[in-house]
């Protein structure tokens, strides 16, 4: 069965950075899109970062471009996101999920924190 495992999340002042991981299994992982989405208390899910199987094509939403930058390793079946300059509005249950976007979304892992504070 589909498994992603997302780790690296944890505490971080504003300012920092943290680089997310997402082990992925159970399917053809070099030819999946990815996608990074987050989810902040009280809100809904907000898509993050997009990446097709290539590694080339990716999209970042509009609060995050320039600070984070989605990647993947298809020979490890992993995708990351490098999280830089993190702002307090970061803090998030942030997920690792199979498919590109909120249309295309598919699977999603059990997620990891991301906690931006002082």
């Amino acid at each position: 069965q589909v498994q992603l495992v997302e780790s690296g999340g944890g505490l971080a002042q504003p300012g920092g950075s943290l680089r997310l991981s997402c082990a992925a299994s159970g399917f053809t992982f070099s030819n999946s899109a990815m996608s990074w989405a987050r989810q902040a208390p009280g809100k809904g899910l907000e898509w993050v970062s997009g990446v097709f199987s290539d590694g080339v094509n990716t999209y970042y939403t509009d609060s995050v471009k320039g600070r984070f930058t989605i990647s993947r390793d298809n020979a490890k079946n992993t995708v990351y996101l490098q999280m830089n300059s993190l702002k307090p509005e970061d803090t998030a249950q942030y997920y690792c999920v199979r498919g590109y976007s909120q249309d295309s979304a598919r699977e999603r892992g059990q997620g990891t924190q991301v906690t931006v504070s002082s």
